[in-house]
């Protein structure tokens, strides 16, 4: 990548090495680029940090419940980005998008009941339902050419008459597969024909890497004309996008107001309440982050096509084309790797194993950090999987 395409708002990262950081304190002391947790290694944006540091002047951090501001932010930002047109009084705060799935899989389900998700898959998504005493009922999609789709056979063979819910990851996490909106109607159907919820975590909406070049857009499961779309609970939130995971902030919507008076008590005492830096973060990042965003994107479209011609050039591993996110799902085996994570760390890389999404033989690389540190990794890369 010649250098003058290096966008100098991401040509650097701030060292995040003591810090705390879950993702670099995993292999602290080793020689491991860590490219695996789903955060980036980018600051956040100025906008933001503005916001942070105006809400700490105020100086009081006492119990916050949802600011007025907030849900309007993300009504508008949900119809400036994707044409869905919601009312502020359907949007509750999280905690995370994470702690959601867990109040729907006890609000919506009882113990026993079966939940459906594709995959592979986030974690979570594969272990909430059993710490819930819910059933996970896994469906996996099928790797296409350059594109993973889904088995519509397979699925309907899912369904007991104990299934109650529909876990979708939408966009895709960790393929990066954006689901069209004709495959969105089908799931409606499906979910309608069984008497399912659909709830669809949309964390990843805002990082579709060929939207505006002519490439799909995203399309909110609950904006679908359709009657399971309309009582869908949405899960969004900022912390991808923006780098703001560590602040706790995500937020529910649904028409079924009724369901959101009985959010916080089927938390159980469980699910706190967000903090109020988490909220100033959230609301001045759906207000005015996008132009943030849109450099953002084009500098994870370049380093997907990094990845890509890498993983092209090694014998052995493959990878269809993610349309989202800055995760790249690498499938290794036929590279000749008994165990391709150790092979990854042996070469000083720290990916995401495959066999906690469900598919053992993948990795997933993460693309959000300075384009020199990707390049770095991808030699490392080469050297894990060379014959």
């Amino acid at each position: 990548m010649p250098g003058s395409q290096v966008d100098p708002l991401f040509a650097t990262a701030p060292d995040r090495r003591g810090t705390g950081s879950e993702k670099w304190d995993r292999w602290a002391g080793h020689d491991v680029i860590p490219t695996w947790v789903a955060d980036m290694d980018f600051a956040a944006p100025e906008v933001v940090l503005d916001a942070i540091r105006d809400r700490v002047a105020h100086g009081v951090f006492g119990y916050t419940d949802m600011p007025p501001g907030f849900a309007p932010a993300l009504a508008e930002h949900l119809e400036r980005r994707h044409g869905w047109t919601i009312e502020p009084d359907w949007v509750t705060s999280v905690p995370g998008v994470v702690n959601g799935l867990a109040i729907t899989a006890r609000l919506l389900a009882g113990a026993g009941d079966g939940i459906i998700t594709f995959t592979p898959v986030y974690p979570p998504f594969l272990s909430l339902p059993p710490l819930a005493g819910r059933e996970c009922i896994r469906v996996p999609l099928s790797q296409a050419a350059n594109r993973w789709t889904i088995d519509w056979d397979r699925l309907e063979a899912s369904v007991t008459p104990r299934t109650k819910l529909f876990w979708l990851c939408h966009p895709h996490n960790p393929t990066g597969t954006v689901f069209r909106e004709p495959d969105l109607l089908r799931i409606a159907e499906f979910a309608a024909r069984h008497g399912l919820t659909v709830i669809s975590d949309e964390i990843w909406s805002d990082l579709l890497l060929d939207e505006e070049h002519g490439g799909p857009r995203h399309v909110p499961f609950a904006s679908l004309d359709h009657d399971k779309a309309h009582n869908a609970i949405t899960l969004v939130a900022p912390s991808k996008t923006w780098n703001l995971a560590g602040l706790g902030c995500a937020a529910a919507v649904t028409r079924e107001v009724s369901l959101l008076k009985k959010w916080r008590p089927t938390g159980g005492g469980l699910v706190p309440m967000i903090n109020p830096l988490g909220y100033a973060a959230a609301e001045a990042a759906w207000r005015h982050g996008d132009h943030w965003r849109r450099r953002l994107v084009a500098v994870l479209r370049r380093h997907r096509e990094l990845v890509l011609e890498t993983v092209a050039a090694l014998p052995g591993l493959t990878c269809a084309t993610p349309e989202a996110t800055y995760l790249v799902w690498i499938d290794c085996r036929q590279a000749g790797r008994a165990d391709p994570q150790a092979a990854c760390e042996a070469a000083g890389i720290g990916t995401s194993d495959g066999k906690d999404f469900g598919f053992p033989g993948f990795i997933r690389l993460n693309t959000a950090c300075p384009t020199d540190r990707l390049v770095e990794i991808l030699h490392r890369l080469a050297r894990a999987f060379s014959q």
